[in-house]
């Protein structure tokens, strides 16, 4: 290419040399470069529409160039989504029931005596230590479930189930569905319920190395049992199991994802967790809470209104008891985000609308204790709505301590409705 350049160079010097007579040569060179670039922009035309024809002719071959450049901007820039691919909500929807029927986070219990709130039907367990946490461990195939003085079925009709259970890295010593939730569909609570026709469900999730994740169900049918599967990678650690059940429907969610999705299932009486498999240090469940109410059924004639816009429209404010911080301080703990995100929605959907966000606490402890947590509280959830897009114009944050409670602080149900936030509308 430098060559011809030097050539063509050489040529214009000798053509103005020769004075005059050399303006018919220029015509001629230039002539002769205009047609050379005429041809070279016509043949780049037709390589780059026999390139789309070819595509549209469905024939599947392009340049190489052409993907290579692509490749680049695909690479920058990150592709675009197919319009026509398919999509789903991949729901966090859970919602703690309203009323805590029991809870037990393990903190007040001894390290190695029994936990105090629960029930042994079969093998042992005891309290222990991991990562600096209590937790129950459940062994030789034992079955624990919770010490509640009623007999019989105490389920209700809605009510909504959690946990945290400990994920190992690939051990050795383990096997497969280690930990089971069994939801009992007998009203006899001193029966083992190892047989999956004496569970309305059971959640079989694994505890070390391996995705694959299975649950039995028995939807009424004539006492059929049903199985599932599901693919959910953990890394180790402590992870957050929650399940909602209301009236026939039932949800299942690890780490806020949806898992499980079951449109009919026996109505559960009772339930408990099982180890069937003589195991050490190794399966760990704690922070457990049964409360009554769930996540609402899907109506598809029911109206676009969110929970938050309903209360706010009937009452003026939006109570919630799912916006929960670390024992003793005001640190929001990460399955707060969905509730908080509720509120954020609506603010930002009608941003004129100023609130007073209260935190409130139970009677544990003194006012003096209470009163400045329940502000500092109040004040990081007005921080993590400042962080999702709220303007801190229209929001105040207030203590209201222990000083107003709405339920009976002599039981632990009431006050777990005691710890509350409300957001009142000004």
């Amino acid at each position: 290419m430098n060559m011809k350049r030097l050539q063509i160079a050489f040529a214009l010097l000798f053509a103005i040399s020769m004075g005059a007579d050399a303006q018919g040569f220029l015509k001629k060179l230039k002539d002769k470069v205009k047609e050379k670039v005429e041809n070279k922009i016509e043949n780049k035309v037709d390589k780059v529409v026999d390139s789309e024809v070819d595509d549209l002719l469905g024939d599947g071959k392009k340049s190489e160039t052409k993907k290579a450049n692509q490749q680049d901007v695909d690479d920058h820039w990150g592709s675009e989504p197919k319009e026509d691919a398919p999509t789903a909500a991949t729901s966090s929807d859970f919602k703690r029931g309203s009323v805590v029927m029991f809870q037990d986070d393990v903190t007040a219990e001894q390290v190695g005596e029994f936990p105090s709130k629960w029930d042994l039907i079969e093998g042992s367990a005891e309290v222990k230590t991991l990562g600096g946490k209590k937790a129950i461990e459940v062994t030789n195939g034992g079955i624990i479930t919770p010490l509640i003085k009623e007999k019989g079925a105490y389920l209700p009709e809605e009510f909504t189930i959690e946990y945290d259970f400990y994920y190992w890295n690939r051990r050795e010593d383990i096997g497969l569905n280690d930990i089971k939730l069994c939801l009992a569909n007998k009203d006899d609570r001193s029966a083992n319920p190892l047989s999956p026709s004496d569970n309305a469900f059971t959640l079989k999730h694994n505890v070390c190395d391996g995705s694959d994740h299975g649950y039995d169900y028995n939807n009424g049918s004539w006492g059929e049992t049903k199985s599932g599967g599901f693919n959910y990678k953990f890394t180790q650690g402590w992870h957050h199991v929650a399940l909602s059940f209301n009236k026939r429907a039932l949800k299942v969610y690890f780490d806020g994802n949806r898992v499980v999705n079951l449109p009919r299932v026996q109505q559960p009486t009772w339930f408990c967790f099982e180890v069937p498999g003589d195991y050490h240090d190794l399966t760990f469940i704690r922070n457990v809470v049964l409360a009554k109410g769930a996540v609402a059924l899907y109506d598809r004639n029911a109206q676009s209104m969110t929970a938050v816009e309903k209360a706010i429209a009937e009452t003026g404010k939006f109570v919630t008891n799912n916006i929960l911080f670390k024992t003793g301080k005001a640190d929001l703990l990460p399955e707060s985000m969905a509730e908080i995100q509720k509120v954020a929605d609506y603010m930002k959907k009608n941003p004129t609308a100023r609130f007073e966000v209260q935190g409130h606490t139970d009677n544990q402890g003194s006012d003096k204790i209470n009163d400045p947590l329940s502000q500092q509280r109040a004040e990081s959830v007005v921080k993590a709505l400042e962080s999702l897009g709220v303007d801190a114009f229209n929001l105040r944050a207030v203590g209201k301590g222990s000083h107003e409670p709405v339920a009976d602080n002599k039981t632990e149900a009431g006050r777990a409705q005691n710890r509350r936030v409300e957001f009142i509308k000004k």
